[in-house]
């Protein structure tokens, strides 16, 4: 929604690790059942709610406490290349405090997801793959990234192939102790790549920003959201 009424190429390339299939049943007929604009006001008032109803606690001082210490950043940030980040910014905020703080954070957020495509792009880590890697892991439980992403068995068993031959997943599908050592390498290499986003405020500012808004995670995480969605 927040990059408007585009085809489903678009989403297919910035959202990467989905197979084009989970986007074309997912898309069919959105843009005629709803405005790309009430899509985006639904998302808010879903965002609000829930933050509501998990009872997360932030004063209207350190909600302004921490807009003062996001908003340079997002106001500094480059957009090239950063297609889903850009496109987020782009979206008038709402009125309310919580959830404007929440989509300056989706913001950053999706900054740091769009240098991480580039970097798995860099690696030549193609979108079944690095979702392979990361259910190998054991960070993403296979079942939901089967049901959500749709790649078809023969894709999934594709991707371990390639995996296999990189030596950095053994015959059942875990990580090798090398493919641990490669994937983290490419999480630093975001990391590296995506610390220029707090210049801005400093290391200081950016400790400051995360101490503020830990209460949306402490909330989320001690109601069983991610328990939920994972």
């Amino acid at each position: 929604a927040p990059m408007g009424a585009v085809p489903d190429e678009v989403i297919i390339a910035t959202f990467y690790n989905f197979s084009p299939r989970a986007v074309t049943a997912s898309m069919s007929g959105v843009w005629e059942a709803a405005s790309p604009e009430s899509l985006q006001a639904a998302r808010f008032r879903v965002a609000g709610r829930a933050m509501q109803r998990v009872g997360v606690e932030l004063s209207p001082g350190q909600i302004a406490e921490a807009r003062m210490l996001i908003d340079p950043v997002v106001a500094a940030l480059d957009f090239g290349g950063k297609p889903l980040a850009g496109a987020n910014a782009g979206v008038a905020l709402p009125d309310d405090p919580m959830v404007a703080l929440w989509q300056q954070v989706t913001v950053v957020r999706e900054w740091r997801g769009d240098v991480h495509i580039a970097v798995l792009v860099t690696n030549e880590l193609g979108p079944c793959e690095c979702l392979a890697l990361q259910v190998g892991t054991g960070r993403f439980p296979a079942r939901i990234a089967q049901a959500t992403r749709r790649w078809t068995e023969a894709e999934w068993a594709a991707a371990h192939d390639r995996l296999a031959e990189r030596g950095w997943t053994a015959t059942d599908g875990t990580v090798t102790p090398a493919g641990a050592e490669e994937r983290e390498r490419i999480e630093a290499e975001t990391d590296r790549l995506s610390a220029p986003i707090w210049q801005p405020i400093g290391d200081s500012g950016a400790a400051r920003l995360s101490e503020l808004i830990l209460p949306i995670h402490t909330a989320m995480d001690a109601a069983g959201i991610y328990a939920v969605l994972g």
